[in-house]
């Protein structure tokens, strides 16, 4: 607010005070004016027969009344101010965080109130925050209940089913693979959950290097050349430098780029290919990964990035991952001080990926 002395409390106790010696005098004044024509038509007595002392006393006693009660007049907005504000005080104690003073003025008391306001919505906002942290820690728990006990669930059955029942060996090499690939999932899961958690709390902090991205991205897409050929995939990197150097994680972005590569892979198996192309700019190098899957709803596409969150059709054996893998890559990306983005419709899904960086460009 405004420090405007004209404004203050102080400077309205210094004006409402000479307005009311004024008042006061001014009243006296007319109130000896209307004793004195009263006395000279009456033709009583004069005033000078009065004795100048009760004259006086009477005078300044008058005057003292009169002062107090226009200085309590004029300040009477005072005091309904301070109630409204210890009302607001009130009810805030009794938990009605909702409710706010209001502020008609640009004095002390103003001031006060507004204080008062932004510590009721700053106690507000730091319970909701615990709600959302409360509600946060119940989903995660929920949410990691269910997708380690689907997998642990298929390992202990088929396990049960090789040590207990008779069993041809093709069907137990069977039975074996499919608990083996269960513990996979499991594995990667914890690992997931671990990784989210580090990213969560702090705990990872990136080592900064001189990173080619173009290099990056091709030694990925050679480590995914197995799951191009399972999905019967082919892939596209195109991009308008040959090298693109950054200060940057080449794990941490590696990571974050695996788990994009895989989301495509895994959702976008139906349109046969993945596009991968990168542009260098001035002062930045953006990433953009599309694939032709199954288009995803615009009401999914907001929360995509959240935290076990996964498309409700997606989820199956076959293509329901840790609900992780996006979340973290989110996390790397903004570490790096970088932006992620996510749009689906009928020309693709795409993920586009901006480093903001110092970039080397050499065509």
């Amino acid at each position: 607010m405004n420090n405007n002395i004209f404004k203050s409390f102080r400077f309205e106790i210094v004006l409402y005070s000479l307005l009311s010696l004024l008042y006061t005098l001014l009243s006296i004044g007319t109130i000896h004016i209307g004793i004195y024509i009263f006395f000279f038509r009456k033709e009583a007595r004069s005033l000078s027969e009065i004795p100048t002392i009760i004259i006086t006393v009477l005078s300044i006693t008058l005057g003292v009344i009169l002062f107090i009660t226009f200085f309590l007049l004029l300040t009477k907005k005072f005091i309904i101010y301070i109630k409204e504000i210890a009302e607001g005080i009130n009810e805030i104690s009794k938990g009605n965080l909702g409710n706010r003073i209001v502020i008609n003025n640009e004095d002390e008391f103003a001031l006060i109130a507004d204080k008062l306001n932004e510590m009721a919505e700053s106690i507000h906002e730091i319970m909701e925050n615990e709600r959302r942290s409360e509600y946060a820690k119940n989903e995660l728990i929920t949410s990691v209940a269910h997708d380690l006990r689907t997998p642990l669930t298929s390992i202990i059955g088929y396990l049960d089913l090789v040590s207990t029942k008779e069993l041809s060996p093709e069907t137990q090499r069977k039975y074996i693979e499919i608990a083996y690939n269960k513990s996979l999932r499991l594995e990667n899961l914890i690992e997931d959950l671990f990784t989210y958690t580090k990213f969560n709390f702090g705990e990872v902090k990136p080592v900064l290097a001189e990173v080619d991205m173009v290099k990056l991205i091709n030694q990925l897409l050679d480590e995914f050349y197995p799951s191009f050929e399972e999905y019967h995939l082919e892939y596209s990197f195109t991009r308008n430098c040959s090298t693109a150097i950054i200060k940057a994680d080449g794990d941490l972005l590696a990571r974050a780029f695996a788990n994009l590569i895989s989301n495509a892979t895994k959702y976008g198996k139906t349109g046969k290919i993945i596009l991968i192309d990168l542009k260098c700019r001035k002062d930045s190098v953006i990433i953009s990964i599309t694939n032709y899957g199954e288009i995803i709803p615009e009401k999914d596409l907001k929360k995509i990035f959240q935290r076990f969150y996964r498309v409700e059709s997606s989820r199956s054996c076959e293509t329901g991952g840790s609900g992780l893998g996006l979340a973290i890559a989110h996390s790397i990306i903004e570490m790096h001080g970088g932006i992620i983005q996510a749009k689906s419709d009928r020309t693709g899904t795409l993920f586009t990926v901006e480093l903001k960086n110092d970039i080397e460009k050499a065509n």
